[in-house]
């Protein structure tokens, strides 16, 4: 029997992207970015719904091209159906359900979240899988929690951000320092240049294994306020070490609580996911937690962190084995439980 060739499709946020999937290895990967959100220090909805309609064909096209397969060849197509922006879930889900008519072909819905986690199981997303049972920290621009990975589609969210998620905060901080949209990476490359003790800022205290990112923000903007009063150039001055305190704080924050979990679960399979996991000193601290707690360390290519379809098209394969498809009825969800 030969292996199946799945289409997966991602239009959660800004990013349009398309894969294709052939078993378990990724024939093509690719994503439409839209620049326009600069300008406004952060997505506009409406806007980014509109770019959506204008790349899906294209980058569906340049999918199938670069993979050197026909649309005949499609066994199945998978696309996000939540969480997300409505609107450009939205042109994901119709294009979706309209082609998979067309070709009559099954239909395939992935949850964004589980996605970013199953993504480690693509060939190529790490030297090796991790195994079951293992804690992922999924860490995004719009989403921070630590799940509980028993089986491929047996989640438990042990914890998660009551307010701001961490990604959400390195683009907020990075509007106070007047840096452009997304500050995540921007942060992340100045840092590298700074000391990260330079300055320390408020962390929360939750309780369990929950997290709060709303408290750094305000400590970050109530100092830069008094400092700039004394200096007005004191961000340019201190620039570099602003953004490496700030990204310390930040990643202290997200360990402290995931070394608890591994602690108290007893686990030592750990993983991290989403945007956010493409910043390099998250990576540098989970793998300093290989040699120090003696975690196996799970951190997928960098391709595979931030919004693609190549997860969509892993979480549809995945399915697609156990016969778990969707109808046409299906509609996009802005709010999809994992």
């Amino acid at each position: 029997m030969s292996e199946s060739i799945i289409l997966g499709i991602e239009s959660s946020c800004d990013d349009t992207s398309a894969a294709i999937i052939k078993g378990n290895t990724i024939l093509s990967n690719i994503a439409a970015n839209q620049a326009i959100h600069k300008e406004y220090g952060g997505v506009v909805p409406e806007l980014a719904s509109r770019a959506h309609q204008q790349n899906i064909i294209p980058v569906v096209e340049k999918s199938l091209t670069k993979a050197n397969i026909q649309q005949n060849a499609i066994s199945a197509i998978g696309f996000t159906r939540g969480p997300g922006l409505l609107g450009s879930l939205l042109v994901g889900t119709s294009f979706a359900k309209s082609l998979a008519m067309s070709l009559d072909v099954p239909l395939i819905e992935v949850n964004h979240l589980q996605a970013h986690i199953l993504a480690h199981f693509i060939d190529d997303a790490n030297p090796m899988p991790p195994t079951f049972p293992f804690l992922c920290l999924t860490v995004s621009g719009g989403h921070t929690m630590i799940v509980l990975v028993k089986d491929y589609f047996d989640m438990e969210i042990i914890g998660k951000t009551i307010d701001d998620a961490a990604g959400e905060a390195f683009d907020k901080i990075g509007k106070i320092f007047d840096l452009d949209y997304p500050a995540g990476p921007i942060i992340d490359k100045l840092a590298k240049e700074g000391n990260p003790d330079a300055f320390t800022f408020n962390k929360p205290k939750m309780e369990d294994y929950n997290y709060s990112f709303s408290g750094i923000k305000t400590s970050v903007l109530y100092f830069i306020q008094k400092e700039v009063k004394k200096n007005p150039d004191f961000i340019k001055e201190n620039l570099n070490d602003l953004c490496a305190s700030v990204q310390k704080a930040i990643i202290q924050i997200l360990m402290n609580k995931l070394e608890k979990a591994a602690k108290e679960l007893n686990i030592k399979e750990v993983a991290i996911a989403g945007g956010v996991s493409a910043n390099s000193e998250l990576r540098k601290v989970m793998q300093d937690n290989h040699d120090k707690l003696g975690w196996n360390i799970y951190i997928p290519k960098f391709e595979y962190t931030t919004d693609n379809a190549a997860m969509i098209a892993m979480v549809a394969q995945l399915k697609f084995e156990r016969g778990e498809f969707t109808d046409l009825r299906t509609s996009a969800t802005s709010k999809y439980e994992l």
